[in-house]
């Protein structure tokens, strides 16, 4: 039987595995560690320690085999080396080992496994598991960083600078983890480790066999006007040189600007093309600004610079047919852009206070294209600011979500996914400049009316319109009244296909309560968390979150709760194979047995 050493009463730090014939002869010992099980093996001649659990899905290492100095785990054949624990097969992790000591004949061994330098190790694992893409060491790397206090933010940005140097341009990795970084606060304690593993997942599944990224430079020490840089940026962009692009950008971080002004400089190349991309051009843009807000504006030139790919290689739509034919929405425009800067003034002329959002709103879902520029060129002449502007707009946005009929194709979300992110990301980046200078006209201004039109194009997704539920009609009174009994309810309806509506359902009756929306906000960030979500599916739920916020407890923020459920429940269940990786490394973080039987334990 194994005996515990407490040197002065204290807890134990050594345990008697045996004597030295006894190890000898049997080869292998398990004995009960402070942590759990240890495996001591005696083996040409030399006895070694090490936990009991493989690192990879914590299956009984007595079980496996040694030759060699190589302890192999017989469940995925995951070899170590018996005296340091490291493995051979980067994907199982490492084996934490023990010390050992021999005292006259009898063997001991320390009472708790561990790795040396235990915050720096698993900082390496972490890098390790983006290097090599392996989710599970990811998962555990994050667990055990947490748990020695280092914060979450600093994960985030060691993440995203990876992710930015280890990949030629933005990715759709990128966007998730910033976004997922901006919803932390609203999840709860247990998801905000899903959230961090599946972002930083992301940006491995991204690098993994990309070719990384090739520094470029500015253009030299001396002082170039910045107005001579805005219009050789939008120049490059047009004729397609990213050399050129990434140049200039990098000769405009180095002269200082503000987050405002850089943003203002992005959009504007953006915006010369009619919502570029599909909309992603200018949300890569907007995504990179708060990444930059989390991890710091100083690193502006090790990120910004990744997103000149898709600004010079975007396609506008000015060159579809949808925005020709059989309205030229085209020249409609630039007729309206002639008179905008006029517009501006004498919107700033009459001052702030301008209030006209709901009303905006709805014409903004006129399914006459002249009506629409017309109501966005009286809201600007009449005061409206580029953050007023841009929260009417993500809110009609919204409610082609919201209103989606479900008769449509799948794919059709998608469309109407596109228009919303698109539209909140053209408000973000308008509220940003206009932080910066409140009475300058900014060009980026042309977004909010690209995004009327890419409203306006998608109108047929919403005929006939979904029936909005209606809980002050008696709706959903089948339904719990208690909040987390609702919550639960939606967690379970979300758990099976084709629940659109009823989803829906829950939510409006929880809001219609009263009940408190952040406890609904966390409870949809765990039915987006525990899924395989796409990369539409994140951007969804932390444009929602942002815009349902930017409307302070009014009916609008429910309608857009309503969107972001409706569109999560269409994609929702999947496969949840990322979920139980994460539960795993959880699990074995935990020192739960993944497979329990007399096996598993002394």
């Amino acid at each position: 039987m194994a005996q515990a050493e407490r040197p002065g009463g204290a807890e134990a730090t050594h345990i008697r595995a045996g004597t030295v014939a006894e190890l000898a002869e049997k080869g292998m010992a398990v004995v009960g560690g402070r942590r759990g099980p240890i495996l001591v093996v005696h083996h040409e001649g030399a006895f070694h320690a090490l936990d009991n659990r493989c690192p990879h899905l914590g299956f009984p290492l007595h079980r496996g085999s040694v030759e060699d100095g190589i302890l192999t785990c017989h469940w995925h054949h995951a070899r170590f080396d018996l005296g340091s624990g490291g493995t051979f097969d980067l994907w199982a992790d490492d084996v934490p080992v023990c010390a050992v000591e021999v005292r006259g004949d009898e063997v001991w061994v320390a009472a708790e496994c561990g790795h040396p330098f235990a915050a720096s190790y698993w900082r390496t694992r972490l890098q390790d598991g983006m290097a090599h893409n392996l989710g599970l060491v990811i998962g555990k790397a994050v667990l055990a960083l947490l748990d020695r206090g280092v914060p979450a933010g600093e994960l985030v940005a060691e993440a995203l600078l990876f992710g930015a140097r280890n990949r030629d341009g933005w990715g759709a990795g990128m966007t998730i983890l910033t976004a997922l970084a901006n919803v932390l606060p609203h999840l709860d304690e247990e998801d905000r480790y899903l959230a961090l593993i599946q972002g930083i997942r992301r940006i491995a599944d991204d690098a993994d066999g990309a070719p990384p990224r090739r520094e470029r430079r500015g253009l030299g020490d001396g002082a170039v006007d910045a107005g001579a840089l805005r219009r050789w940026l939008r120049h490059w962009t047009l004729v397609r040189h990213r050399n050129g692009g990434e140049r200039t950008l990098l000769t405009a971080i180095a002269a200082g600007p503000g987050p405002g002004a850089l943003c203002d400089l992005l959009l504007t190349a953006a915006t010369d093309r009619c919502y570029a991309g599909g909309g992603h051009t200018v949300d890569f843009i907007n995504k990179a600004c708060e990444c930059l807000d989390a991890i710091g504006w100083e690193r502006a030139a090790a990120v910004l610079p990744t997103l000149v790919a898709d600004l010079v290689s975007a396609r506008g739509e000015e060159e579809s047919n949808s925005w020709r034919h059989p309205v030229d929405l085209v020249p409609l425009l630039e007729g309206s852009f002639a008179g905008l800067a006029e517009r501006w003034r004498r919107g700033r002329a009459a001052g702030a206070g301008w209030s006209g959002h709901a009303a905006l709103t709805q014409r903004l879902l006129a399914d006459d294209p002249r009506a629409i520029v017309a109501a966005l060129d009286a809201a600007i002449a009449d005061g409206a600011s580029g953050d007023d502007l841009g929260r009417a707009l993500a809110y009609a946005a919204a409610l082609r979500i919201a209103r989606f009929g479900t008769a449509n194709e799948h794919a059709d979300w998608e469309t109407a996914h596109h228009v919303f992110t698109y539209c909140n990301a053209v408000h973000q980046g308008l509220k940003r400049i206009d932080g910066a200078d409140r009475d300058g006209l900014s060009e980026a201004l042309r977004g909010v009316y690209h995004g009327a039109m890419a409203i306006y194009l998608e109108r047929f997704l919403n005929v006939p319109p979904a029936r909005p539920p209606d809980a002050a009609a008696g709706e959903g009174e089948a339904l719990p009244r208690a909040a987390d009994d609702l919550c639960a309810a939606l967690l379970d309806t979300l758990d099976r296909h084709r629940q659109v509506d009823g989803g829906a359902r829950i939510v409006a009756r929880y809001l219609a309560l009263g009940h408190d929306p952040a406890r609904l906000i966390a409870a949809l960030g765990h039915a987006l968390l525990r899924e395989d979500a796409g990369f539409h599916c994140f951007q969804m739920y932390e444009a929602g979150v942002r815009q349902f916020h930017e409307w302070n407890g009014a009916p609008e923020g429910h309608d857009i709760l309503i969107a972001m459920t409706r569109y999560l429940a269409a994609h929702a269940p999947t496969e949840r194979a990322r979920f139980q990786t994460a539960d795993i490394a959880r699990r074995l973080h935990r020192r739960t047995d993944l497979h329990a039987g007399e096996d598993a334990a002394p």
